[in-house]
Parts: structure tokens; C-alpha cells; sequence
């Protein structure tokens, strides 16, 4: 039986990772985006009819709610969820502005409130359906100046382990993947010395690919009996 999945942020890092592997798994994917149109399209051209693209930002109802009637037009259902869309930013807590938090909170958990809260019907309907929230294990430690970066993602926490109880009788799980310290974009400002020190302290001494998470994510889409949980792939940096 075809699945349904849409990915938020899917452009780069581990959103592109897990479009890949869905894919690799023939789950068709509705690939979102809020900037990259080129590569979102690049990505459409390599994956052919396996991927849909919408460009939307998810930290505004109104663009979610196009989203997710263009995925229902494009397929008529929704399966799988992956929060996945995300911003970091590194400042000390005391020279945050009103800006800097509700930016972080808005695209960070208002955008899992709202993709969620959108797609919800449709699986409760269906009395099935996978989501996953992508966190940060941030949010589960907290994080020297990106205190409002691990607040956002402590959230996504919170949610994913709440909600998991309200709506379990439906047959609907979700979890949190939070992971650890993985080579993406987002970190590029991390020097190589600088993750150097960081896979020496990692007792699996490497640093975390975008692959890893993915995988994690096709498993939590197979498994039937995993919900409320956050699961940390971080090479054995935090073990709690």
C-alpha cells in the first residue's frame, strides 16, 4: 500500500536526507520549502514522480493549511508527518530581542503546532498515521547562548510526548528524533578543529551524518509500537 508523507524543510541537511530515504522506501514524499527553489526543484527533477515540491512557510497557518490541500489534491491522503523545517542562531540570552525569540519559536514550534494541528483530521480519520518531530538534543541538555534555540526544541519535546498520549487510541504515533551533533548546514560555522575536539568527546568518535537521522526516521515509520518517545542519535555524546 502506497504511503503519504510530507517533509518540512526538506531542501537540505536532514530534511533532504529523509525525502531520500522515503523515498528509497517508494513512500511519495510532498517535499516543503520556504526559500530553495532551486534546489527543490533540482530535487524534483532527480526524483522525478516521486516527489511533489510546495514552497510554504510553516510558521504561518495560512500557507500549512495550502500545504496540506495540495498534498490531499496531489494524493488524497496524508500518512506520515516529519517536522523537519528549522532555524539556529547563536547570541547570549541577555542581547535576545522580541524578534530573535519569537522568530526562533515561531519557525521552530508554532510551525510543529500548526502542520500538525492541520494534518491531524486526516490521520484521526484514518485511524493511522506517523509523526516526526526533528528536535535537537539541545532540548533535551540546553545549549550556552542558543537558549531560545533549545527552548524551541524542549517544546517539540513536550508536544510530541503529550500528544502521543491524546491521541495513541487513534493509532497515531509520534515521536522526537533529537539529534546530536550532525554535519549540516546549519552547522557550518562549526570549525574543523572544532569538530575535531567534538568527535573525541563522542564515544563513537565520529561526527553524526544527515543519513543517520534519516535512517532513524524510515524506522520510526515501520515500527509499530514506539510513541511518545525522543530518541537521541549523537554517537554516545549525551547518555541519559
Amino acid at each position: 500500500m502506497e504511503r503519504i508523507a510530507i517533509v518540512t524543510g526538506g531542501t537540505r541537511g536532514i530534511g533532504k536526507a529523509i525525502v531520500y530515504e522515503f523515498c528509497k522506501k517508494n513512500i511519495k514524499v510532498v517535499l516543503n520549502y520556504k526559500n530553495s527553489d532551486k534546489i527543490a526543484n533540482e530535487i524534483k527533477n532527480e526524483l522525478k514522480d516521486k516527489v511533489e515540491i510546495f514552497k510554504a512557510d510553516v510558521s504561518k497557518r495560512d500557507e500549512v493549511k495550502k500545504l496540506v490541500n495540495f498534498t490531499l489534491e496531489k494524493f488524497g491522503t496524508i500518512d506520515i508527518l516529519v517536522n523537519n523545517a528549522g532555524i539556529s542562531q547563536e547570541k547570549m540570552f541577555i542581547d535576545l530581542t522580541d524578534e530573535d525569540w519569537n522568530n526562533m519559536i515561531n519557525t521552530n514550534l508554532t510551525s510543529v503546532f500548526y502542520t500538525i494541528q492541520e494534518t491531524l483530521p486526516i490521520m484521526i480519520h484514518n485511524k493511522n498515521g506517523c509523526i516526526i518531530n526533528i528536535s535537537s538534543i539541545y532540548g533535551l541538555t540546553g545549549g550556552s547562548c542558543e537558549v531560545h534555540y533549545s527552548a524551541s526544541k524542549a517544546g517539540i519535546d513536550g508536544l510530541t510526548k503529550g500528544l502521543a498520549k491524546e491521541v495513541g487510541p487513534s493509532n497515531i504515533r509520534i515521536n522526537s528524533i533529537a539529534p546530536g551533533a550532525i554535519d549540516t548546514d546549519m552547522n557550518k560555522d562549526v570549525t574543523e578543529e572544532e569538530w575535531k575536539q567534538i568527535e573525541y568527546e563522542t564515544p563513537l568518535n565520529k561526527r553524526g551524518k544527515p543519513e543517520d537521522i534519516a535512517r532513524c526516521a524510515a524506522w520510526l515509520v515501520d515500527d509499530e509500537f514506539t510513541t511518545g518517545q525522543v530518541i537521541s542519535p549523537n554517537g554516545g555524546l549525551v547518555i541519559t
